[in-house]
């Protein structure tokens, strides 16, 4: 049984492991958002576009930069606030107040997400994803390896380059 004492609820808060930190990093989906994915809300990522609910920067529209799961915060692309002496920083967000209006679906395991809750993915989403896929595989076909720079062998990991190096080429080791 969970205590309800709240000491004791900040302090688990706080020593949180980060599958337990993650699961807090959610925000509320758009009303047709719901309708579609069957979900009240979804987890968090950066790329996401949100929308602020409340606070200094409320109904404002901009995209997730960057997750901060030791502090629980987000920050935001476009949303920056000017310090005392005139150096612009970007505010960390808590979630809460923050709700999806585009959420980025590039990530195969969040539409297995939404497809768990019954919901489905609208064809717009998948196209997008569909040419950003097409782009990885000719990156992926270009970088499948490190490759000697002396005779052109391809190796799976950087060790084996290493060790290839040493082998094969002593004299260029020695340089």
């Amino acid at each position: 049984m969970k205590t309800k004492k709240p000491g004791k609820q900040r302090k688990m808060s706080l020593n949180a492991p980060m599958h337990k930190r993650q699961k807090k990093m959610r925000a509320v989906l758009e009303k047709d958002l719901r309708e579609d994915f069957n979900k009240r809300s979804l987890g968090l990522k950066s790329g996401d576009e949100v929308k602020v609910m409340r606070g200094d920067f409320k109904d404002k529209e901009s995209e997730v930069r960057d997750i901060d799961l030791k502090n629980l915060k987000v920050t935001l692309e476009d949303v920056k606030k000017e310090k005392v002496d005139g150096t612009e920083v970007r505010p960390k967000i808590d979630p809460s107040n923050l709700m999806i209006i585009d959420p980025d679906l590039s990530d195969k395991k969040r539409e297995d997400i939404i497809k768990r809750s019954g919901g489905e993915v609208a064809e717009e989403f998948k196209e997008v994803k569909e040419e950003e896929e097409g782009e990885d595989t000719e990156t992926k076909e270009h970088a499948e390896g490190f490759k000697c720079e002396i005779c052109g062998d391809v190796f799976d990991s950087k060790r084996g380059l290493g060790v290839h190096k040493g082998k094969a080429h002593p004299d260029y080791m020695k340089s």
